[in-house]
């Protein structure tokens, strides 16, 4: 088994309090570790998990888990748990799991999950649509699409995503978050393959020539998955297509790296909009 065999690894950092006398991972400890690992390929998957099963009628419960061990991990090493899903059958679906330290195989592991009525526990056929998000993702497939359009065309969804990460998360009056912009602003909003919009930004002109990304906002449950990535390249394609020389935004302190991962750097001092702090950002087109 090797990394490669993974389209999905999630980080993990081992803690002082998952060792043992023997100063190595206590054994138990890695199937929380294939757990945590499993809470990551949903969201790689970009299904919020529980909107999603309960979507689909369902839930899923472990049947069977199996752990085989190689060698030992330690305080503070630097760990990928890779997670495959290996077969979907009628009702159970079989995960391989992995962790790895660099290239080194330390543990490797199977999870049977049965698809169940989450009040008997009787499992249910694995719905179609489920059965293919898995197929397509392990095929290497996109997991997102972000349309790009008005706001007749999606105003809808993206008031909802702005609804419930402005207004509701982050507490910000509902006055101040919506404006007459909208209406002849560029909008993008990414869509799961179940059709489910996870996050949306929007396009104006700031002066002729320059850009300004607004209203940035991505589900508190698919945030690190580059959901938001997707939304912000294509908020920029969007500008470089109308001629725009550079774009600016003006980003959450909390939200500054993300940008500067994207190539966007700092100007200016730190102010604050919606009592929050923000920094201006800019970024050449």
């Amino acid at each position: 088994m090797k990394r490669t065999d993974f389209r999905f690894l999630e980080r993990l950092r081992v803690r002082w309090a998952e060792i043992d006398a023997q100063k190595i991972v206590f054994n138990g400890h890695y199937l929380m570790y294939f757990d945590t690992a499993v809470t990551g390929y949903w969201r790689a998957l970009a299904l919020p998990y529980v909107q999603t099963l309960d979507y689909l009628g369902g839930d899923l419960f472990v049947r069977k888990a199996t752990v085989e061990y190689e060698s030992s991990a330690r305080c503070d090493d630097v760990l990928d748990v890779g997670v495959r899903c290996a077969r979907v059958g009628n009702s159970s679906m079989l995960f391989s799991t992995a962790v790895f330290r660099q290239d080194e195989l330390l543990v490797s592991g199977e999870l049977v999950y049965v698809f169940a009525d989450p009040q008997t526990q009787t499992s249910k056929p694995v719905p179609q649509e489920l059965r293919q998000v898995l197929q397509a993702f392990e095929a290497g497939k996109p997991m997102i699409e972000v349309r790009v359009g008005g706001w007749a065309e999606l105003g809808r969804d993206a008031r909802a995503i702005r609804t419930a990460v402005f207004v509701h998360e982050q507490k910000i009056p509902a006055e101040m978050e919506w404006d007459e912009a909208d209406a002849g602003c560029v909008h993008a909003v990414a869509f799961n393959r179940f059709g489910v919009p996870l996050a949306t930004g929007r396009l104006l002109e700031h002066v002729p020539g320059v850009a300004k990304i607004g209203r940035m906002a991505v589900m508190q449950t698919m945030r690190g998955s580059r959901v938001g990535r997707s939304v912000l390249d294509a908020l920029m394609k969007a500008a470089r297509a109308r001629g725009d020389r550079e774009v600016l935004l003006h980003a959450q302190l909390s939200a500054a790296p993300f940008y500067s991962r994207a190539g966007f750097s700092e100007r200016g001092t730190v102010f604050e909009e919606a009592g929050i702090p923000h920094v201006e950002m800019v970024k050449v087109l």
